[in-house]
């Protein structure tokens, strides 16, 4: 008999180890109550608007802009990362002279580190980079190229820029141009999947749901 109650404790005991572990993997036990962990430890997810099109050729459109797109996001957010190292160093630099010297050193680093990359760029990817770069920088290129090279070169290279139909001056706006809308849904879809990184950008962006919202009104005023 007392075996048997030995044998009945030590599986009683061994049952309720097992489930007060298995109540402690699942729940949160706070004061005497519990929570499940699961209603608590779910990452936040949030549905962006999606975006409808009319016809196939729009969506067919809207792919390559997606494909484009991601492509040249990584050099301007390395854009961004490269200015603020500059312009960090440039201001410990106190030596007009200096920072000359220093300057031309890091153009012909980046230069030689991007170029050869960059020149396989199409015309239309050249544009969205230029686009992507004011969006991370709160700069144009022209502006970035100005300060850097002081004025007359940025003028030669905003004339052949417009050779190839580039506009160095060209700004991010998703609210005032359907494409940059685009761009801008596709980033923040891209972000969410995991297929680009996320970078904070300088400029001030509207939320997709702001941003669908005004051009579902602008729409809506044409038909």
């Amino acid at each position: 008999m007392k075996n048997y109650l030995l044998i009945f404790i030590s599986f009683y005991s061994l049952l309720t180890f097992s489930q007060k572990n298995q109540i402690e993997e699942n729940y949160l036990l706070i004061k005497d109550d519990s929570i499940m962990k699961n209603f608590i430890e779910l990452n936040e997810v949030i549905l962006l608007p999606k975006i409808r099109f009319s016809n196939r050729e729009k969506l067919v459109k809207y792919l390559i802009l997606k494909r484009k797109t991601i492509k040249v996001y990584p050099y301007a957010k390395l854009a961004s990362i490269r200015l603020d190292t500059l312009y960090s160093r440039l201001n410990n630099i106190k030596r007009k002279r200096s920072k000359k010297k220093y300057i031309k050193q890091i153009q012909r680093y980046y230069e030689g580190e991007l170029t050869d990359e960059l020149k396989k760029l199409t015309r239309t990817e050249g544009q969205i980079l230029i686009k992507l770069i004011n969006r991370q920088t709160d700069f144009t290129v022209f502006e970035v190229i100005k300060d850097l090279k002081r004025g007359f070169n940025a003028f030669i290279f905003n004339v052949t820029a417009k050779a190839f139909n580039l506009s160095l001056k060209e700004t991010y706006s998703p609210l005032e141009v359907k494409e940059d809308y685009f761009i801008e849904d596709i980033l923040q879809k891209a972000f969410q999947s995991g297929i680009l990184e996320y970078s904070s950008p300088k400029k001030s962006i509207p939320d997709l749901f702001y941003l669908k919202k005004i051009w579902a009104s602008k729409e809506s005023k044409l038909k």
